[in-house]
């Protein structure tokens, strides 16, 4: 944490930019909605720049990003889709960084959770429906279908997949009872209204969820991004994204 201190120290100080208040543009998973939203005015408060959010899908955040959206910063809930960006020459070199971690919940719904008590419970006639992200786009959904394949579940549940566009319209569905049970972050959990966490995935056997973020390369304000991003990794930030319920991440 200290070299991070020092890192953003640096970049104020070297980068003139940093400190006449600009305005960025970073694309964001909406899992991250609430937490950047907290940290914004704290960034703001120390650089005098400000931050225009747009949160989706990783996915298609990054496909947005790659037919010309204009941004600034990405920080994405996987890795595979900045790694899509660094093959495609999108990212400003040497500044990505692993800024947080996740892991994903089971959750029922009221109802349901009468007898959904596990993973394997989702393969019994009692669950019809079961919503995730959409594997394709979605980070939590990717995630989750890898994790029902090591329970050797995938093949049994497939039929009652419920895909969603984003993590968050997972949550919806399962609170209001749209779907059985749902798989989702434990960070979206914490914002349910009726739904129950059934089940937890321990960071030792479930996947290695890291949310890292990078400057864009063709972003007009590449020194403010790069103070951004070092901010992400600051005791100040940080204590906000565990207050959001994020776990640290051990490269950052």
């Amino acid at each position: 944490m200290t070299r991070l201190l020092r890192l953003f120290a640096l970049v104020c100080l070297v980068f003139p930019e940093v400190g006449r208040g600009t305005e960025l543009t970073v694309f964001a998973a909406v899992s991250l909605s609430e937490a950047l939203t907290d940290i914004a005015p704290q960034f703001a408060e120390t650089t005098q720049h400000t931050l225009r959010f747009n949160f989706g899908a990783s996915g298609t955040l990054a496909r947005q990003i790659e037919a010309g959206a204009d941004a600034d910063v990405f920080f994405s809930a996987d890795e595979r889709h900045l790694d899509s960006l660094g093959r495609a020459k999108l990212l400003l070199e040497g500044t990505r960084r692993q800024i947080v971690a996740n892991q994903l919940v089971l959750l029922a719904s009221r109802e349901s959770s009468r007898h959904v008590h596990a993973f394997s419970d989702l393969a019994s006639d009692s669950v019809r429906r079961i919503a995730v992200g959409n594997p394709a786009t979605v980070p939590a959904g990717a995630y989750a279908k890898a994790y029902l394949g090591t329970l050797r579940l995938w093949q049994a549940v497939e039929p009652k997949i419920f895909p969603l566009e984003h993590v968050r319209a997972v949550l919806v569905a399962v609170d209001t009872g749209n779907a059985d049970a749902g798989i989702v972050y434990r960070t979206d959990a914490k914002l349910s209204k009726s739904a129950v966490i059934v089940a937890t995935v321990s960071i030792a056997d479930g996947p290695h969820i890291v949310y890292p973020a990078a400057v864009l390369r063709a972003s007009k304000s590449s020194e403010a991004a790069r103070a951004f991003v070092a901010f992400l990794g600051t005791a100040q930030a940080q204590a906000v994204f565990a207050r959001h319920g994020f776990l640290p991440c051990d490269d950052r």
